[in-house]
């Protein structure tokens, strides 16, 4: 007899009986593989660039190995992910339900921290002067060097959503993950673009290749395949951000070299005009 499998709320029961519909020919391991890839290239290849085509290569590999209704289930798992992480966005769903699920023990024995962990390491990790950091510089990078499926980040977002913070992370932190695994770095792809966290998931080893970048804040990463780069990452906010970031690189190229400076400051109104919608103006996905 199977190991009872502990879930909590209706969104994690659907997801459970849809992908237990879904087995027969495939493990459980090979269906949620297959449901986190496919769900992180549909996300992906929307924004298109120059790794679409290699991606959906990718994705029609996997999804070659199902029919066209039990595709139809891949998206309700999608939908349901979606639908919960607007309704109660303070939670690593996916991570969650990985460990209930018990792959975690089945792939390479990882364990992912739980998430009230993490919302504690975020709070303690904070900071007072958070507010004037981004008064100062326009915005500020958190980083999580092993992110898992990206609990303490998306822990970080909510941290400045809540009441005494007000910080509107879409416009105001940059988001950055790494991750050796694959898997775990797309579950962290997933979420951190339905929580619209402007970022990009870099999948390599963060000990022998850390994630660099052209800039010395970490806005232009050096691209690649192995960048996942989330939907708020190309709002106009970040747009502007990174043009001006490319225009120093330029001038600094140029110009001869002497001691070195920092980077110069975002010009006078660099956000734009004010796109936000819904609370604490940020947008969302749905």
């Amino acid at each position: 007899m199977g190991k009872a499998i502990r879930v909590r709320g209706a969104c994690q029961k659907n997801i459970v009986k849809l992908l237990d519909g879904l087995c027969g020919r495939y493990s459980r391991w090979e269906v949620w593989q297959d449901f986190i890839i496919l769900s992180a290239i549909s996300i992906a290849n929307a924004l298109g660039g120059p790794y679409r085509e290699a991606r959906e290569r990718e994705y029609i590999n996997h999804a070659s190995r199902y029919s066209e209704k039990e595709l139809e289930c891949f998206a309700q798992m999608l939908a349901e992910v979606a639908m919960e992480m607007e309704r109660e966005p303070d939670q690593d769903l996916l991570g969650s339900l990985f460990m209930a699920l018990d792959l975690g023990n089945e792939w390479k024995g990882q364990f992912f921290t739980p998430y009230s962990v993490c919302r504690a390491m975020s709070a303690m990790t904070y900071g007072d002067d958070l507010k004037a950091q981004i008064q100062q510089k326009g915005w500020v990078a958190v980083n999580d060097p092993a992110c898992g499926a990206g609990a303490l980040l998306i822990a970080f977002a909510n941290e400045c959503r809540r009441p005494g913070n007000e910080i509107n992370y879409q416009t105001s932190v940059l988001f950055v993950a790494q991750d050796i695994d694959f898997l775990a770095g797309m579950m962290c792809y997933i979420q951190l673009s339905l929580m619209g966290c402007p970022g990009y998931v870099v999948v390599d080893d963060s000990i022998s290749r850390p994630i660099t970048s052209l800039d010395p804040r970490g806005l232009i990463p050096h691209d690649g395949p192995n960048v996942w780069y989330t939907p708020m990452y190309f709002r106009s906010e970040w747009h502007w951000r990174k043009v001006w970031a490319t225009a120093d690189l330029m001038i600094r190229a140029a110009a001869p070299r002497g001691p070195a400076e920092a980077p110069a400051p975002e010009p006078p109104g660099i956000n734009g005009p004010n796109l936000s919608e819904g609370k604490g103006g940020q947008l969302t996905l749905f």
